[in-house]
């Protein structure tokens, strides 16, 4: 899918997504990244949400966003409570979702002005 909301104040847009990877700017990502309007991480370590840890949570902290979106994969699941305490602890607010939907919600969010961070597992991961 083809995604056209660019409010024109963000460094990184997310502009479409595949079942191969998702299109940031005019790069197809294939591999797990953070993104902000401003930053992009285009190799974030956990490529499976099975494999989304604490100190990987702790990455998206140092962003500052106000709510993070995460993307797991090919289909919604949640991380263990321990994964997401960092997020707690700093106050941030995220939501949970497949990684379709991350790129739409993050789009959203960018296109409203909002301090938003995702972390994107590849389209396909399980």
């Amino acid at each position: 899918m083809k995604l056209q909301l660019d409010t024109g104040r963000a460094r990184y847009v997310i502009r479409g997504y595949s079942a191969s990877g998702v299109k940031v700017n005019d790069e197809e990502l294939t591999r797990s990244f953070i993104l902000t309007p401003d930053t992009l991480i285009a190799d974030w370590a956990p490529q499976r949400s099975g494999e989304i840890a604490a100190e990987h949570v702790e990455q998206l902290v140092r962003l500052d966003p106000e709510v993070v979106i995460i993307g797991t994969g090919r289909r919604l699941r949640f991380p263990e409570a321990e994964v997401v305490a960092p997020l707690i602890a700093a106050g941030i607010g995220y939501e949970v979702m497949d990684t379709r939907s991350a790129c739409r919600c993050y789009a959203v969010l960018v296109s409203e002005g909002r301090r938003v961070a995702g972390a994107i597992l590849p389209p396909e991961a399980d």
